[in-house]
């Protein structure tokens, strides 16, 4: 099956509607026709850890480092596929040999000549074990043979329908070989200083202030990119985002910059536009997972009176203004071809989460207080503060005392990740157009990876969940396998591991000067090598 016919599989069919084609971002006159130079500057929030999302995909990570690396193919308006390393590619009949052909004259920003050799190498050595979904996606890749330096032959041990979803730019970042074999990849000093194959080069990065990336004059996609320099700015509190935006300091912002209070606002003001599209391609949702290492927590009663304990259209409503949807289960009803409503679901209903936690023995106390715990939230904007501390006050209604820890990014991580010491965390999981791509690495037993993140951290291991996970993993009938998606979210939604909270819905702020903002379905997640900048 050659590049331009291809399509991902039984998914790219539910988001036709989501057409129509990346547009150029326009106001007033047309001016089509991209002014090369200039600065972009942008916000990233929070400040990367890292700059590859193979040893840390938290999307800050990625937003940035999409920029300097390339994966082996991108996608078009439809999530067909569309060449980038690879300028073309064959599918097996079985399905169990996926040939790559790779682009010649292709260099990385140090100079050395880009092979098939990278690729095998990024393929085995860094998806397939420390990329917290790669581990997943990639599991049943065998090996990948390099019969010349640009030709690349995936060979599977099982048909896998999700690796298509997982070789673009933010999810199968292509790292060079020469730099990373022999070495601890986790800890290789080139995750702070990338050296990549993409159309900005890396330049410089002031802990706390900004990382500043620059035009690859040598970039394979000729005339691209528009830009000579784009500098990500860090500013954590949320006013002076919003204040930088407007008043033109800042040019574009992706993944919600501004306060969700302030989005009507914003809208009406002449110089800057929010876009919603451009994010459908990762189909983020708002959960609460518990730590089942916790023996109170471990008790399902308790679990099923914390779902009944939080209201989450009250949630949706005021904390997040109303541009979210509460969630019926793990996976968004934006990822049509695999969501179900069929779930066991737990209505508001604080009187239901008093007597179950009254029949599971944990009675209120003279103070009303039935028991402690601890939450966690990811650091990643004022909205998941805010959400966390809703969740302490509907507890608190049932007698349940909150403590909310705040922190940064990595000791969040190093905590819920590296040592699993919390009781409960809250923030976002993105289950992406493929949830076998993002939703199985947080309830399949053998995800459990201390230190690696965005993998189960509550300890969630059932072998029933972990048989229809393992058979997803192996479906090659696409009906099948959406069936067995369906009987998953039963499972979990029956023993709540993790509570689903919110479909969340992203935007992007720019100001009218910007062009060429894509609202592909994967926009947000992409380089900035189409966006210029007009008078």
């Amino acid at each position: 099956m050659r590049s331009g016919a291809l399509k991902l599989f039984a998914v790219a069919a539910a988001f036709i509607g989501l057409l129509p084609a990346t547009v150029l971002a326009q106001t007033g006159r047309s001016e089509r026709t991209p002014k090369r130079g200039s600065t972009l500057v942008t916000i990233i929030q929070p400040e990367p850890t890292v700059l590859t999302t193979t040893v840390n995909n938290q999307f800050s990570n990625g937003a940035v480092s999409v920029n300097i690396y390339d994966g082996l193919v991108s996608y078009d308006d439809a999530l067909g596929l569309k060449p980038a390393l690879a300028e073309s590619w064959e599918i097996s009949p079985d399905k169990l040999t996926l040939t790559f052909h790779l682009r010649h004259g292709v260099k990385w920003h140090d100079g050395a000549p880009f092979t098939s050799a990278d690729v095998r190498f990024s393929a085995l050595e860094i998806w397939k074990k420390v990329h917290s979904r790669g581990r997943l996606t990639f599991a049943e890749l065998e090996d990948v043979e390099t019969p010349d330096a640009y030709t690349a032959i995936f060979r599977f041990r099982a048909p896998s329908l999700v690796v298509l979803s997982a070789l673009n730019a933010w999810e199968g970042q292509v790292l060079p070989k020469h730099l990373y074999e022999n070495t601890d990849i986790l800890k290789n000093p080139h995750n702070v200083e990338p050296v990549g194959t993409g159309p900005f080069k890396f330049k410089s990065w002031t802990k706390g202030e900004a990382i500043e990336l620059e035009r690859n004059a040598d970039y394979w996609d000729a005339g691209k990119p528009y830009l000579d320099r784009v500098i990500y700015r860090f500013i954590p509190d949320g006013g002076a985002r919003a204040a930088a935006i407007e008043i033109g300091d800042v040019g574009y912002a992706a993944f919600d910059p501004v306060p969700f209070a302030d989005i009507e606002r914003v809208r009406k003001l002449p110089n800057l536009k929010v876009e919603s599209r451009g994010y459908e391609w990762n189909a983020k949702y708002y959960f609460l997972e518990f730590n089942l290492r916790n023996p109170i927590l471990a008790d399902i009663r308790v679990r099923r009176a914390f779902a009944h304990a939080i209201d989450r259209q009250g949630l949706a409503d005021t904390v997040w203004f109303g541009l979210v949807t509460p969630a019926t289960g793990p996976i968004p009803s934006s990822a049509k071809a695999f969501y179900t409503a069929d779930v066991p679901t737990y209505a508001f209903d604080p009187k239901e989460a008093e007597r179950l936690l009254d029949e599971a023995g944990y009675k209120r106390g003279a103070n009303g207080v039935r028991f402690s715990i601890n939450q966690d939230f990811q650091p990643f904007n004022e909205n998941f503060r805010k959400t966390a501390e809703y969740i302490r006050q509907n507890l608190k209604r049932v007698g349940v005392e909150v403590n909310v820890r705040s922190q940064d990014l990595g000791a969040f991580v190093r905590r819920v990740y590296g040592s699993y010491d919390f009781d409960i965390n809250t923030g976002q999981f993105s289950v992406f157009i493929d949830p076998e791509l993002g939703l199985l690495r947080q309830f399949w037993s053998k995800s459990i990876a201390p230190g690696i993140p965005w993998t189960n951290a509550s300890g969630y291991a059932d072998p029933g969940t972990d048989k229809v996970i393992e058979a997803i993993k192996s479906a090659a009938d696409p009906e099948q396998r959406v069936a067995l998606f369906h009987e998953l979210q039963r499972r979990v939604q029956r023993d709540l591991p993790v509570l689903p909270l919110l479909e969340l819905k992203q935007f992007t702020v720019y100001n009218t000067r910007v062009r060429g903002v894509s609202v592909r379905p994967d926009g947000a997640m992409s380089s900035l090598k189409d966006i210029w900048l007009a008078e």
